[in-house]
């Protein structure tokens, strides 16, 4: 099983879907990534060689931003927005959606469970 960037690929993918399953790698990134190492498409993961996999990592680790460096860099844009106090980072903070979306029917997954005032539980 190949591990790139804290991550374990399935082993019975195209390399070329099975470096999606990184975080912040997309499929044509994935693409960009296997032409510059060098690495068929078609080659599944379980066939990796070593020194394949570490072609991969070292392009990934060189020029991609990946993985935890990623997901910290993206909360601390929307910790930004939020401290700066623009429309977008009250939206965040109030746990609305923040890309103009309309809220009076829709929005439940990012809204919640539906929250209903005035009516009493039955007992």
């Amino acid at each position: 099983m190949a591990r790139i960037a804290g991550t374990d690929l399935p082993n019975k993918k195209r390399m070329e879907y099975a470096l999606t399953y990184v975080f912040g790698i997309g499929l044509h990134t994935s693409r960009l990534i296997l032409t510059a190492t060098g690495i068929d498409f078609n080659k599944r993961a379980a066939d990796l060689t070593e020194d394949e996999a570490a072609a991969i990592r070292n392009e990934i680790q060189a020029n991609y931003v990946v993985e935890g460096d990623l997901r910290k860099k993206v909360a601390m844009d929307i910790k930004a927005l939020m401290d700066l106090g623009s429309y977008r980072g009250l939206r965040h903070r109030k746990g609305l959606p923040c890309r103009g979306q309309k809220t009076k029917t829709n929005a439940r997954t990012r809204k919640g469970k539906k929250k209903t005032i005035g009516a009493a539980p039955k007992k």
